[in-house]
């Protein structure tokens, strides 16, 4: 597949998503208030926020994610 081969099935998938919305499914809990989502179309990855509303999953908040599990992880362990 060349580079037009790729944007052109990406600009579908993100017509479809802008036209029908986003299928969103929960791909991970990260803690109790905090999970990771992901569009089952479009593969658009989002989080929740400090205010509990979706934004899309960054790099840094990727690592913000796995230091929370290890915490939370620890902190049940020791109760």
């Amino acid at each position: 597949m060349n580079t037009i081969e790729i944007k052109e099935k990406f600009l579908k998938k993100n017509i479809l998503c802008s036209l029908f919305g986003h299928k969103i499914i929960t791909t991970r809990n990260v803690t109790n208030h905090f999970k990771e989502f992901k569009c089952t179309v479009c593969h658009l990855e989002l989080t929740n926020d400090e205010n509990g509303k979706k934004t899309f999953l960054t790099p840094e908040l990727k690592e913000i994610n796995e230091t929370l599990i290890g915490f939370y992880k620890k902190r049940v362990h020791t109760i």
